[in-house]
């Protein structure tokens, strides 16, 4: 059943009642603004300020006045004032927490609390890496050492899905390089980034962290603007695509965390009773607003059925509904062009006249952005349910017979994100996970991230990674010292 709370107001629920740009170590304020709306109602909740081309410039202005400093700034001075920045994080948490499910619909007592406790760990953890210079030569007559010396001004454009965890993960791995960098959050989403700036102007000099929030077109100007050396994007690949396209003016450097359409291979010995929850969740956590989620799910022909169907018994135990309620499991899709795609990808399964096992079916007379929990009985190959990325709640499920093809059919993917493979005999999962193309591949696991492991995409899910000591490295220049003895 999906519940809908009453209007209430940001004051209602003890949050900040203002937000400001951050820039220049102030908080200002624009002329113009936009709406942000609450998705479990449709409702507006703030005018969030809409920053004017002169203000984005301002911003980028002081990132570059910041960096002369910052960038000579000891790595280990750049380091305490992060886990201070962690700290304040950590004090004004819970305001995070009710925040982001208020402007993004994820379940409070869950969801949000997850992202938000694993966001500021991963500052703590980030603020503990080194990046230190290797010498690759060294003899009495010469020597040669290999630098990482920061890149200048970043621009980092981020989503809507994890608003807190995706922004805290470009910025302190940038601010401890050395740089300084100017965000911009998804316009659906900029409250949780504009309070995260305000956080840290009391903890970082002016300049180096600056937050605009506004429309699409300072995403553009970013991306084409000869003064920021580097651009991070996590979003869809058709719009990285015109970042990588933009940003080829001055060769940008470009990490980009793009699209994906994952597959989970159950083969025929997997043990799959206990993996019917995991693989749920695996694939509707967020309401499957995630990169990673698991998108297209094959399941062995020999156990197709009763999978399915236990997946289906689950799928009618959980609870979809307004975040703020301590018993809802998943909350609304995020947004009205997100709600609108998703209605047209499952008009198109019904009128093709896929097998929907539950769901399928919008209450377009309710308050709020919800679709129901979805999942499709083994839809052909060919259909836009397997072949496109719902990034909602709305999962197939597909019966195979032979590895060999399905392992054809998950590479034939122009994505090539992240994917996984479960069954009993380990050799022979890894067996399949290595020739899977994908940034990232589980074997019977699913999820796990950290500071040290690289992540990143395949094909047209990416460029570049994010993480690891690779991840840490893209936000340098490598420079090569040469002396003679």
């Amino acid at each position: 059943m999906i519940t809908n709370q009453q209007a209430v107001t940001l004051k209602d629920l003890g949050l900040p009642e203002n937000y400001y740009l951050s820039v220049n170590g102030q908080l200002v304020s624009s002329e113009k603004t936009f709406d942000v709306f609450n998705p479990a109602t449709g409702q507006v909740i703030y005018k969030a300020p809409d920053a004017s081309v002169e203000q984005l410039e301002d911003a980028i202005n002081a990132a570059a006045a910041a960096f002369k400093r910052w960038s000579i700034t000891p790595w280990g001075q750049r380091a305490e004032l992060i886990e201070v920045f962690a700290d304040s994080l950590e004090k004004r948490k819970e305001q995070l927490t009710t925040l982001l499910t208020f402007e993004q619909g994820k379940p409070l007592h869950s969801q949000a609390r997850f992202e938000v406790d694993y966001a500021i760990s991963w500052v703590r953890e980030i603020a503990k890496r080194q990046l230190p210079a290797r010498v690759i030569e060294d003899t009495p007559e010469h020597t040669v050492e290999v630098h990482y010396t920061p890149l200048g001004i970043v621009g980092a454009i981020t989503p809507w899905n994890y608003p807190v965890l995706l922004a805290l993960w470009k910025i302190a791995p940038c601010l401890l390089t050395g740089n300084t960098m100017v965000v911009k959050p998804s316009p659906y989403t900029p409250l949780t980034s504009l309070l995260i700036g305000e956080i840290a102007q009391n903890v970082f000099p002016k300049g180096v962290l600056n937050i605009v929030s506004g429309g699409n077109h300072l995403g553009q100007i970013m991306t084409e603007h000869p003064a920021i050396a580097k651009i991070s994007f996590t979003g869809s690949s058709a719009t990285g695509q015109k970042v990588m396209a933009s940003g080829a003016s001055n060769l940008k450097r470009l990490t980009l965390e793009l699209g994906g359409n994952d597959a989970a291979i159950v083969l025929p010995d997997a043990d799959w009773r206990p993996l019917v929850k995991t693989l749920f969740w695996a694939a509707f956590g967020n309401s499957g607003q995630w990169c990673v989620a698991v998108k297209r799910l094959y399941v062995h022909s020999s156990i197709h059925a009763e999978f399915t169907a236990a997946l289906v018994d689950y799928a009618k135990s959980v609870k979809v509904g307004d975040g703020m309620s301590p018993d809802t499991e998943l909350g609304p899709v995020q947004n009205r062009m997100q709600y609108e795609k998703l209605q047209d990808l499952l008009q198109d399964t019904r009128a093709e006249g896929y097998k929907i096992a539950v769901g399928g079916t919008v209450d377009a007379s309710a308050s709020g952005y919800f679709v129901p929990v979805t999942i499709v009985d083994n839809p052909p190959e060919s259909s836009r349910i397997v072949q496109e990325e719902p990034f909602g709640p709305v999962l197939p499920v597909i019966a195979y017979d032979d590895v060999d093809e399905v392992i054809d059919r998950v590479n034939a993917s122009p994505y090539g994100l992240g994917g996984s493979v479960w069954g009993k005999d380990r050799d022979a999962a890894v067996a399949v996970a290595k020739r899977m193309e994908t940034g990232t591949v589980w074997v019977n696991e699913i999820h796990v991230h950290g500071v040290d492991m690289p992540f990143g995409g395949h094909k047209l899910s990416g460029l570049g990674v994010e993480n690891g000591v690779e991840g840490l490295a893209g936000f340098t220049n490598t420079k090569t010292y040469m002396f003679k003895k």
